[in-house]
């Protein structure tokens, strides 16, 4: 008999309508389910990095409907008929400006926070196309990096600026 309080138990699975990374899906997963295990575990888009598990890293951003969010506090059935873009859908037309920028700019190191970082930065160019140094340091003050000291992040960030000014498009070389 089911609790009357909570009349799920988290072995229960709920289809989730949602649309990741330009593809429809209906996800049946049980509704407290996070969305970063979803993605790594269920989906195996492992691109997006489980690190902290409690929001203060950013190695798990994703955008959902344009935002950019921490995937492990996110939760399945938050993802309901949102717009999920995950770092693999970042490049999906081709090298995103954003992505060749980190890599001529040295925007990485190790990389591990690499797809957090571009994954914010994708979500303010998106909102924002020239935002201003503090900007810039707003939508990366969520994302952490042990080994870069953030010179080559903030280079990266500028030439992507300037690329989508000039009109660079995914892809070119």
């Amino acid at each position: 008999m089911k609790d009357s309080i909570n009349p799920l138990s988290p072995l229960d699975t709920r289809a989730i309508p949602c649309t990741i990374n330009g593809n429809d899906v209906s996800l049946h997963v049980p509704p407290a389910k996070r969305l970063l295990h979803v993605l790594r575990d269920d989906l195996a888009m492992t691109g997006t990095k489980r690190s902290c598990d409690i929001g203060r890293c950013g190695a798990c951003m994703v955008m959902v409907d344009g935002a950019a969010v921490n995937s492990c506090l996110t939760m399945a059935y938050q993802c309901s008929g949102k717009s999920i873009t995950t770092i693999e859908g970042v490049s999906a037309g081709g090298m995103d400006p954003i992505q060749r920028a980190f890599l001529e700019e040295g925007g990485f190191q190790c990389g591990y926070c690499t797809p957090g970082m571009i994954i914010s930065v994708k979500a303010l160019l998106d909102h924002n196309a020239d935002p201003s140094p503090l900007e810039i340091e707003e939508a990366l003050s969520g994302n952490i990096c042990r080994c870069t000291g953030y010179g080559g992040i903030k280079r990266a960030v500028q030439r992507a600026i300037e690329w989508r000014k000039e009109g660079y498009e995914s892809g070119n070389d």
